[in-house]
């Protein structure tokens, strides 16, 4: 009996140690161009849940992060990219690697790439933010049209889409609500440039920033941004006719260090777990067709273009230099 319930200990010691051996350890890089406050939310949730693993952030401008994907790419430095619009991180797939994550069957085909480099994880509506005590409810910009009014010049605060994925993502959605790149929509952008009056924001993190304090009476941005101003009276947002609804996305690194680290990544911000703490708490849209928008419009209800992501995706280059054009001339 004694040998027997020696050998019972040692085979439950042996299950033990395989267990532990088997916890996720090490570390995992993240490349961010999300807000601070759910970005470190997001991040806290997944060390909870995976004690082991030491998760370093890098926190920058979707633009920015990309092209430094893309200087580390002989050797990585980054994980995973979380955040960033789809159509930003499609025009750079060469640098990300395929992976079908554990949530696939719950995230709709139009929210990832076909061939697996990126996956969404959050839809995001555009918005048009303004100040309440500079602008009234009733001549608050509805439509893209609307920023043209020469009332609004110099008052709008809007990012470099150079550096910004959510600019560049607003700037294909103006082309492609005011008749596209072949019919009207560049010189739109033209009219709505000179509106700006050569000022342009580094981050796209500025623009409802500024307009919450007053400095800009109307700001483009995106719907996450906007409706952390839940209760404060002193903003306000509409969602323009012609919107649009890329999602963020999130990717594995092509030949990044710590590569099942980042696959459980991928796979904890598209789950429940994660997907509810940043709805809930940050009015971040879950990408789960399994999952309601709690306080946020269906996007069924939103008027959205038609929205050209392959020309976005695969001539971006081209889109930033036009862009660039535009502001020297």
């Amino acid at each position: 009996m004694k040998k027997l319930l020696a050998i019972l200990l040692c085979g439950l010691f042996l299950l033990s140690g395989m267990a532990m051996a088997e916890e996720p350890s090490g570390t995992l890089v993240v490349y961010s161009p999300h807000d601070a406050s759910p970005l470190e939310a997001g991040v806290a949730l997944f060390e909870e849940a995976y004690p082991g693993i030491e998760v370093q952030v890098v926190a920058a401008g979707t633009g920015e992060l990309l092209q430094r994907i893309k200087a580390e790419s002989e050797n990585p430095l980054c994980d995973v990219l979380w955040g960033g619009g789809a159509d930003s991180l499609a025009a750079f797939k060469e640098y990300f690697q395929p992976y079908v994550c554990a949530n696939d069957a719950v995230i709709d085909e139009a929210y990832k790439d076909a061939d697996d480099l990126w996956i969404g994880e959050s839809p995001l509506p555009m918005v048009l933010f303004y100040n309440r005590e500079l602008v009234s409810d009733e001549e608050a910009p509805k439509t893209w049209q609307d920023l043209l009014d020469p009332k609004w010049k110099g008052q709008i605060a809007y990012a470099s889409p150079a550096k910004s994925g959510s600019a560049f993502t607003q700037l294909c959605t103006m082309i492609f609500a005011n008749g596209g790149p072949e019919g009207g929509g560049w010189d739109y952008v033209k009219e709505f440039y000179a509106n700006l009056d050569g000022k342009v924001q580094d981050s796209s993190g500025n623009c409802h920033k500024l307009v919450a304090t007053g400095e800009y009476a109307i700001g483009v941005t995106i719907e996450k941004s906007a409706v952390l101003y839940a209760g404060d009276d002193s903003v306000g947002y509409n969602y323009p006719a012609g919107n649009s609804a890329v999602p963020d996305g999130v990717a594995i690194v092509k030949d990044c260090p710590n590569l099942e680290n980042a696959k459980l990544f991928v796979d904890f911000v598209t789950g429940v777990e994660c997907q509810t703490e940043q709805s809930t708490n940050w009015s971040r849209r879950p990408v789960r067709t399994d999952m309601d928008t709690g306080d946020l419009p269906p996007l069924s209800e939103l008027d959205l273009c038609d929205y050209d992501f392959d020309w976005a995706a695969n001539n971006k280059d081209v889109i930033i230099e036009t862009w660039q054009d535009i502001m020297v001339s």
